[in-house]
């Protein structure tokens, strides 16, 4: 089976003299560039399976490159690698098109894990758009309305607020991924909003009571006993018909 290959952009040399053997060793073949030009030409020549891109580079950025992709009609997963660890960063760059986003300084095995989980997330037609493109998101009788903020099960309307509604959505375009307290934290509070790992416990237990899903046997949102949650149901992107 050939190997999953992956371009590594970024222009912090020590970084990608560190990680581009830890990425082999996990089983991928990587290729590493240093500037967002020659990842750009690397991409669009070359078809990546996926590409772990540092936000800030000389020349053309992260969020340019990714921007210029995507407005071509080039749908490579992107992984975002940041120093800013702003909400308005992270949400900047997925609106940009990329998949997911890590913020510098990482552990290696945290980005070895998102690749593969980005990577599962992605498998089906080729060149297909993200899940974080798609304005609305189904799963089984469950839909999200990403841009009414409404969510439906069964075609009735449910009552969330708006954190838990928040909290859903972020399941819902991370589904069979495990997904740590604190990452869910991070995402949907931001860790400049001073609220304890509890509070994402009581937003799930809230999101269970309206979709009348039981904890012990799960139909969407199983819990991972000392790490985090995991959305289990597979989702899909609904095309706007409207």
């Amino acid at each position: 089976m050939e190997a999953c290959r992956i371009l590594l952009a970024d222009d912090e040399k020590a970084l990608t003299d560190y990680l581009a053997p830890i990425l082999e060793r996990a089983g991928f073949a990587v290729t590493v560039v240093h500037d967002g030009e020659t990842a750009l030409r690397y991409v669009l020549e070359k078809h990546p399976d996926l590409i772990v891109l540092d936000l800030l580079m000389p020349g053309l950025d992260g969020r340019q490159v990714c921007r210029q992709l995507r407005a071509a009609g080039d749908w490579t997963p992107v992984i975002m690698l940041t120093r800013v660890n702003t909400l308005v960063d992270k949400v900047s760059s997925l609106e940009e098109g990329a998949d997911d986003y890590l913020c510098k300084p990482f552990d290696s095995h945290e980005l070895v894990a998102r690749i593969r989980a980005v990577l599962r997330r992605r498998r089906g037609p080729a060149n297909q758009p993200p899940l974080i493109k798609a304005s609305r998101l189904r799963s089984g009788d469950l839909t999200l309305d990403r841009r009414t903020r409404r969510v439906y099960r069964r075609g009735q309307p449910l009552e969330l607020t708006p954190k838990a509604l928040a909290l859903l959505e972020y399941l819902m375009l991370h589904p069979d991924e495990v997904l740590t307290r604190d990452r869910l934290l991070d995402a949907v509070w931001g860790w400049d909003y001073p609220v304890a790992t509890r509070a994402v416990d009581v937003r799930i237990a809230e999101i269970r009571q309206a979709l009348e899903d039981d904890p012990e046997h799960p139909s969407f949102i199983e819990t991972i006993i000392g790490i985090g949650y995991r959305f289990l149901a597979s989702v899909e992107p609904l095309e706007d018909t409207r």
